[in-house]
């Protein structure tokens, strides 16, 4: 076990996973012709947010019939406008195996208070049995891939191709790194800040012509606030699809995402971001394989994601402690890689299992998390001396 401190750093160190790394090569200098100090409403406004909403469509591949919309309030806002606007017109499967789904759980059954709700979960780790989901008469809530679980569904062979209710996906973790199947997903968000390494506050809804069709033909029984409206006397606002906003967008952040995009083009576009996000997952999987005393959360190789890799510690001197001092454990090595500025922000989620979380989207060099392997490594060796010398 490392117990010398390596020599060589990543170049970048950061791997959150939220907001996430910029694209390699970033500088201010990629925000220069950000429309500062202009309405959004104005015509250089308005072609910024077209451009980036063109640029989404293109590089996720995007069916034409699809509206894609920028909102307010992150990943979260696209959520809840999607769930409050939507939701209550038939049953629904709720479907959470980490933090985020069981935020959208408790808003379904705690806040709008709908009758008909079923909840599917799993643990940490773990999908649920998504043969257990009614994907033919229920709506369904999701996310493609869980952020802080590192468990993503492998595909979409689960929802019925015949489907009579909807589909709502939170897929802010997986966009530009996974490939989703349009044809089983009615509502897609997710926010600038994850995959491509955008700014924050800004989140994408992505419209299915059958969602449009519910938003026209359900009236939810309780009232909507402002921020959620998407139609105005039975019909959808289309401007909110062509870039007029539903509030004030910051011009800097959509300079920013229209560079990612931009980059993401050049690096092959979907393909080449897929490409990206997998070569960087295998160099945290063979660092696996090599040490016996960590492994992925996730239970199934199938599952696992290559965008928010989770860890845990499976070293019997570390699993014999108790949950707080396991969670002190894994503190400690993310407190020494960062005092050495080997890597920032690699802890788990609050209310995930203690141990590390590696962003590994598009926008990581696998060099840098090469270099970064040798380093949680002698972390550990520290901090498991520690405990030697404790006892």
């Amino acid at each position: 076990m490392a117990t010398t401190a390596p020599t060589a750093l990543p170049r970048a160190n950061t791997f959150s996973s939220g907001p996430c790394a910029k694209r390699p090569g970033w500088s201010l200098k990629a925000l220069a012709d950000a429309p500062l100090g202009r309405s959004h409403r104005a015509k250089v406004g308005k072609a910024k947010l077209k451009l980036a909403i063109d640029l989404t469509r293109e590089v996720l591949q995007v069916p034409a019939g699809y509206r894609i919309g920028i909102v307010p309030a992150s990943d979260t806002g696209a959520v809840e406008m999607a769930m409050w606007s939507m939701l209550g017109a038939r049953g629904v499967d709720m479907v959470s195996w980490e933090s985020f789904g069981e935020g959208w759980v408790t808003d379904v059954v705690k806040q709008l208070k709908l009758a008909d709700v079923r909840t599917i979960t799993a643990p940490y780790g773990e999908l649920p049995n998504l043969k257990k989901i009614d994907t033919k008469t229920r709506d369904v809530v999701f996310t493609w891939n869980g952020t802080t679980s590192g468990v993503r569904v492998p595909n979409a062979d689960w929802i019925a191709a015949d489907r009579e209710g909807l589909t709502i996906c939170d897929a802010t973790s997986a966009a530009f790194a996974q490939r989703l199947d349009w044809d089983k997903l009615d509502v897609v968000t997710f926010s600038w800040q994850k995959v491509l390494g955008g700014e924050a506050a800004h989140g994408m809804l992505i419209l299915s012509p059958r969602a449009v069709e519910r938003l026209e033909t359900y009236k939810p029984a309780w009232p909507l606030p402002k921020i959620f409206r998407m139609t105005k006397g039975g019909k959808l606002i289309e401007g909110i699809f062509e870039g007029e906003t539903i509030n004030t967008p910051s011009m800097l952040c959509v300079e920013d995402y229209i560079d990612a995009l931009k980059w993401a083009q050049k690096v092959g576009g979907l393909d080449g971001l897929v490409k990206r996000a997998d070569a960087n997952t295998r160099v945290i999987a063979k660092f696996v394989r090599e040490n016996d005393w960590i492994d992925f959360l996730a239970v199934k190789p199938k599952t696992r994601s290559n965008t928010s890799v989770c860890l845990k510690f499976t070293d019997p001197a570390v699993t014999a402690l108790p949950e707080d001092a396991q969670a002190a454990f894994a503190k400690g090595i993310v407190a020494t890689l960062e005092k050495a500025g080997a890597g920032l922000d690699l802890g788990h989620y609050r209310d995930a299992p203690p141990g590390l979380r590696i962003w590994c989207g598009a926008t990581v060099q696998a060099r840098d998390l090469k270099a970064l392997m040798p380093w949680i490594a002698y972390a550990f060796a520290t901090e498991k001396a520690k405990l030697k010398k404790a006892a």
